[in-house]
């Protein structure tokens, strides 16, 4: 797989213009992501996860370094319009970004402003809204919808771009249990199936642990790389850095630790259960 996303001793800083403080949010991070691939962006607050997705989509630009999309500079003003439609961005409350009274209509918003015929804007519209099994509401009201019925009408919004890459910052802090699966199942298709590059910022380990890779953010800078098995068995570590672990690979961890020899690798509650058989039977 080519690189779709890559980050080049990205730097970035606030400066509060009362005081004159600088505060450095991202040091001299590189990274990249490929093509088709999901990856987790974890960290606690004020790690810089969030500032870092905002670069992918130029709603923020670097202080210095670069970040590139699809070979694209996103510091490059000229190329602002093209980065956007390359990497479409979910935020993690649905409201901000509903424009109108109907869905099927606020799905085709982004489309209708990127100047896209009407016949094509119709079948995008379509498309998006069977692409998060929500084409029974395309008439609906979005306020009338759940939590995550609503999250899901403005990935279809994004979707509706024809993006290469969805940013999804939060996307279902603000859902019920219910409403986060949603969320994370539609991920998981429109990355498995229709093979669109994800960067999921959450906090949720759980749904990070679904990920290809995870990229573990702290004080600005990258602590941890690997796969969701490399990352979440090294559970001291995380708590170090203010994180947890999915609670299947928790309880493996303390399972082990006293005395049992379980697979610390786990991930799911499935996968969990199986090795407690699996000790259960070797008794």
């Amino acid at each position: 797989m080519d690189t779709i996303i890559k980050a080049e001793n990205l730097c970035f800083e606030y400066k509060n213009e009362e005081s004159g403080e600088v505060t450095k949010v991202l040091k001299n991070v590189s990274a990249e992501v490929k093509r088709g691939e999901f990856l987790a962006i974890l960290g606690h607050n004020g790690s810089g996860k969030s500032t870092l997705a905002k670069h992918i989509n130029a709603v923020l630009t670097p202080n210095s370094g670069k970040m590139y999309v699809n070979g694209l500079d996103t510091s490059d003003e000229g190329k602002l319009f093209d980065i956007r439609k390359t990497a479409g961005m979910v935020f993690q409350n649905p409201d901000n970004q509903m424009v109108a009274n109907i869905v099927e209509d606020d799905v085709a918003f982004a489309p209708e402003n990127l100047g896209v015929p009407r016949e094509e804007i119709r079948r995008r519209v379509d498309s998006a809204l069977a692409a998060v099994n929500m084409s029974a509401f395309a008439k609906h009201a979005p306020h009338m919808l759940s939590g995550g019925q609503k999250q899901r009408v403005a990935i279809a919004g994004v979707l509706a771009m024809e993006p290469e890459v969805i940013i999804l910052d939060e996307p279902t802090a603000m859902l019920d249990p219910g409403g986060r699966q949603e969320i994370i199942d539609t991920v998981r298709h429109l990355n498995r199936e229709r093979g669109i590059t994800v960067v999921l910022i959450t906090h949720y380990m759980d749904e990070a642990a679904q990920a290809d890779r995870i990229i573990v953010m702290n004080d600005g800078e990258i602590a941890m790389e690997g796969t969701p098995s490399e990352i979440f068995p090294q559970v001291e570590k995380l708590r170090s850095l203010g994180l947890d672990t999915p609670q299947a690979t928790e309880l493996a961890y303390e399972l082990n630790r006293d005395g049992f020899n379980i697979n610390t690798e786990v991930l799911s509650v499935d996968k969990c259960a199986e090795e407690i058989l699996r000790l259960w039977s070797v008794r």
